[in-house]
């Protein structure tokens, strides 16, 4: 239990990172980009860092262990936090991109947490430590929005000084898994060898873990990162506002850890998948009612916990289809899934804003959520005679 601790303590530097670049990496944007349709490209360049090192780091993981890779990226995010705030200084916008992607990519080797901390304990306790480390990001929910805004202008030009504490902040959480020890899983037990990346692929599990996982990510990713833009440049509200709502909204993302690892456990990996899918689809039904700070506060409340649910529920999931030879081959696959979904999701998000309004954007994201909950439906019920303890 030592690692899971040392884990969500990591997730907690992190996670104010992810949180920076949720609150800041949208206005800044627009400030910077030549063109407005471009405002959400450093968002995107964020997420397309987490897609193009999502397989990198799970192979590198396999082959030098996962304590020096983790903390691997975290100095590289650290970097990136500097680079953003030399961009942010001379007013470049593709160094700020860049800088985006490898702070972004950081988020890769973040995503390999749950599946350490499954490996640290009995495969039973899978989902509660999947969560529990999870909880490390309540803390940076709490004060990551306040502080980047609050020490914006410590320095000449806004912000910059919010990715110098940013850039100490990866050195943190560096530091902090310097105490992680590799968990002792062995690739090569007897009669368990790895099958063709093909087989694993086509099992219904497999299908409805990476179909959740993904979806939950790129609705929570496009409706994110529009509300900012929504928010402050559309509707007026101001950017303490903004990062109220947005601070509302990382909390929801967080703090249904302290359950939902239990409640998956307790009423299956099935029935959570679609509760977290109808809170998403709450949240467009929030989204619609208004534009007062309170429909965005409740649309991106109901969207976090939806996505909380989705996340630990879809990865229970996957863990329960591959064996510990092909672990590496397949969480890589899964988290390049979801993040490339998410990274598609973001940059269509200052697209959908700019051309089909906030509205249009919101009734868009129905439609995947309808597929998970029709395809939570048909596999649960397939699959409860064969698998009754995951599909229960």
């Amino acid at each position: 239990m030592v690692n899971v601790v040392i884990l969500a303590i990591a997730q907690f530097f992190s996670a104010i990172g992810q949180v920076t670049l949720v609150v800041l990496a949208g206005l800044i944007g627009t400030v910077l980009a030549p063109d407005a349709r471009f405002a959400t490209l450093p968002v995107t360049c964020g997420v397309l860092g987490v897609a193009a090192a999502s397989v990198p780091a799970a192979l590198a993981m396999r082959r030098f262990g996962r304590q020096r890779i983790f903390i691997a990226g975290s100095l590289l995010a650290g970097g990136g936090a500097l680079i953003a705030a030399a961009a942010v200084q001379s007013g470049n916008f593709w160094w700020y991109c860049a800088a985006n992607l490898l702070i972004g990519a950081n988020f890769a080797f973040v995503a390999q947490f749950r599946f350490a901390a499954a490996e640290s304990v009995e495969p039973a306790m899978a989902s509660r430590v999947i969560a529990w480390v999870m909880l490390g990001t309540i803390g940076a929910a709490a004060i990551g929005p306040r502080l980047v805004v609050a020490v914006r202008g410590w320095t000449d030009t806004e912000y910059v000084a919010s990715f110098l504490l940013l850039a100490v902040v990866f050195l943190m959480s560096a530091a902090t898994l310097m105490r992680f020890r590799n968990p002792p899983v062995s690739d090569h037990s007897a009669g368990d060898g790895a099958r063709p990346l093909g087989t694993i692929v086509r099992q219904p599990i497999f299908m409805i873990a990476v179909l959740g996982g993904a979806v939950g990510f790129g609705i929570m990713a496009l409706i994110m990162t529009a509300t900012p833009l929504s928010m402050h440049f559309l509707d007026g509200h101001t950017v303490e506002q903004t990062a109220w709502v947005i601070q509302g909204h990382s909390l929801a993302m967080y703090v249904p850890s302290l359950f939902s690892g239990w409640l998956v456990a307790r009423f299956g990996a099935f029935r959570m998948l679609a509760l977290g899918a109808l809170l998403e689809a709450a949240c467009v039904a929030f989204a619609l009612s208004g534009h007062e700070v309170m429909h965005y506060a409740w649309a991106l409340i109901a969207l976090g916990v939806g996505w909380n649910l989705m996340f630990v529920a879809s990865t229970t999931l996957l863990i329960g289809t591959y064996r510990p030879a092909e672990r590496f081959r397949v969480q890589a696959l899964n988290d390049f899934c979801m993040f490339a979904v998410m990274a598609v999701a973001s940059l269509l998000a200052g697209v959908l804003i700019n051309t089909a309004g906030w509205a249009w954007m919101n009734l868009l994201a129905l439609a995947p959520l309808i597929l998970v909950l029709a395809g939570t439906a048909l596999m649960a019920r397939r699959i409860a005679t064969e698998s009754p303890a995951v599909s229960r």
